[in-house]
């Protein structure tokens, strides 16, 4: 992302009449709502200009400094619009402190989305001019157009050899729906099914029904038929070495949510409580992990590893004194072998993906996952996580507190 001038920024604050430029006074609770709709406005960018908007905090309607303090925390607040979930895709952002008419703004530069359309707490946002406003089907129809020619990610890669019977739309309907849109857009919806899966990027287009990695994954009836690596293989070993006899094994498939909801059942199966009576005036429940914590583990594989030209699953490996998680793929984007684990260090290999966890439930905000479970072990008892990275796997190792 390239930074712009000063030049730059005066002509976008002064032009009050731009669909690039969005002025906020502050940027307190009621503003933070409205700020996040231009941010997902300009992800969208339906006049089709392919350049960043610009959102001006300290800025009043006609361009003038408000002379709000610019606070670091303040620009954390502003960047946590990145990951915090309600933006979807994740937006492409950058937020910094610049002086401009000789007063301080805290300026957040938004790219133009490569997966339209962008949606805001389930509504689409766009702007014309100095307006803003959901998308009616039409500017959506435009979005959906704009995505077909844009350098995809490999989620939204088509599957030629799937048809639209692949996937479930009971599911989608039932499920998908109600979770990823506002009620009210729901209400007055009047598209096709086939509009709608192209929406939500499940298919390639309202013309072209052929589903998309995310929409087999999400909504599919047998990913596996299509995506042979996309599922997760559970051993259950009776000792702490490989050798060790297996007590219990599964081969998880099926969509994402069937997926998760599986593993979680091993995992709560094999979790043994005990319960101490002798060490203290009440008793004490004990468990050799806190399921929050391998559950987050779980998630970032299902979100991070590769799914191109792989037959590798997810493993997660349960000894009598550790549970080895195994994701096919190594670090992606800004985060390599040296920084992996770094809080604040995150990229995306399948933003789509992510944005499934999101909408089912699975995830409320991205790049926080290993924090919470370091949080998790250490509030438990359990030694730190330990990972083993390289450019082809990423290997979690969470060690038994019993």
């Amino acid at each position: 992302m390239n930074r712009l001038t000063d030049d730059e920024l005066l002509a976008l604050l002064n032009d009050l009449e731009s669909d690039r430029a969005e002025r906020k006074e502050s940027f307190s609770k009621g503003i933070a709502k409205k700020a996040r709709q231009a941010v997902c406005a300009f992800a969208n960018d339906l006049p089709g200009y392919n350049e960043p908007g610009v959102l001006f905090i300290g800025a009043q309607d006609d361009g003038e400094p408000s002379n709000l303090e610019i606070t670091d925390q303040l620009l954390i607040a502003l960047a946590d619009m990145k990951t915090d979930g309600n933006i979807l895709p994740l937006p492409v952002l950058s937020v910094e402190k610049r002086v401009l008419k000789n007063a301080e703004m805290a300026i957040v530069t938004v790219m133009p989305s490569d997966m339209p359309p962008v949606k805001y707490e389930g509504r689409i946002w766009v702007r014309t001019g100095p307006r803003r406003s959901i998308a009616n089907e039409q500017e959506e129809r435009i979005l959906n157009e704009k995505r077909r020619y844009k350098s995809l990610p490999f989620d939204l890669y088509p599957v030629p050899t799937a048809t639209l019977s692949d996937l479930s739309r009971v599911i989608f309907e039932s499920e998908y729906l109600p979770a990823a849109f506002a009620e009210d857009i729901l209400e007055s919806n009047g598209r096709t099914y086939e509009e709608q899966l192209a929406s939500c990027k499940m298919i390639v287009s309202p013309t072209d029904t052929t589903p998309t990695i995310m929409g087999l994954l999400a909504i599919g009836k047998s990913p596996q038929d299509f995506i042979t690596g996309a599922r997760i293989q559970f051993l259950r070993i009776d000792g702490i070495e490989w050798a060790d006899p297996v007590i219990d094994e599964q081969d998880i498939g099926g969509a994402v949510v069937e997926m998760l909801r599986r593993i979680d059942e091993k995992l709560t199966a094999h979790n043994r409580t005990s319960v101490d009576v002798t060490s203290a005036a009440t008793h004490e429940i004990m468990q050799p992990y806190p399921l929050a914590a391998v559950h987050q583990i779980i998630y970032n594989a299902v979100l991070h590893r590769t799914y191109e030209k792989t037959n590798a699953p997810i493993m997660v490996y349960w000894f009598n004194d550790r549970i080895e998680i195994t994701s096919p793929g190594g670090p992606y984007g800004n985060v390599t072998v040296e920084n992996f684990g770094t809080p604040g260090v995150t990229d995306y290999r399948n933003p789509n993906i992510a944005d499934i966890l999101k909408t089912f439930g699975y995830v409320q905000a991205f790049g926080r996952g290993i924090e919470i479970a370091r949080k998790k072990l250490r509030d438990n008892g359990n030694p730190e996580l330990q990972f083993e990275v390289n450019q082809s796997t990423v290997q979690c190792i969470i060690r038994s507190k019993l």
